[in-house]
């Protein structure tokens, strides 16, 4: 009896969570983002607040990011929301890189994010998209300010 009520339970907040994600809200999206190219995830912490995870790959290195973002909707638009917030990164870069630029300290970057960009949940499917632009300023291993990361997220909501 226990194994039955189990399965119905978990059944149950499956499709609760299924349903709940093909409206205009989600709460958690699992994705990637083009430029130069990551596994991004975001969750919801409150409704007009979410922490946003994303992990870039590219030839040169790898970079992680952490993104705080607070969210406010366009009236008129439903699903649309526009969203602005801090993080913060920390990259290692390959011997290609350090090659490239030799006047580079170490094969890491630390720095301080901003982003600014607009996110779509599309009603009746589980996509959300975002395009957004995220300039960082690098200030361990070299200071630099980054004016190109960003890009279009295309992601599964659940």
């Amino acid at each position: 009896m226990k194994k039955i009520l189990s399965a119905g339970i978990i059944i149950f907040i499956g499709f609760s969570a299924r349903a709940q994600s093909m409206g205009y809200q989600y709460k958690t999206a699992l994705g990637v983002k083009f430029y130069p190219g990551a596994i991004s995830i975001k969750s919801f912490i409150r409704s007009n607040k979410a922490l946003e995870g994303l992990v870039y790959f590219y030839p040169d290195g790898v970079r992680f990011t952490g993104l705080y973002e607070i969210h406010g909707d366009i009236n008129g638009a439903p699903g649309l929301k526009w969203y602005v917030g801090p993080g913060a990164h920390i990259g290692f870069w390959s011997d290609r890189w350090k090659r490239h630029y030799p006047y580079r300290d170490e094969g890491i970057a630390i720095g301080v994010d901003g982003v600014v960009g607009l996110d779509y949940k599309f009603k009746g499917a589980p996509i959300n998209v975002s395009l957004d632009w995220q300039p960082s300023f690098n200030f361990v291993g070299y200071n630099y300010f980054e004016g190109g990361w960003g890009g279009l997220g295309i992601r599964y909501t659940f």
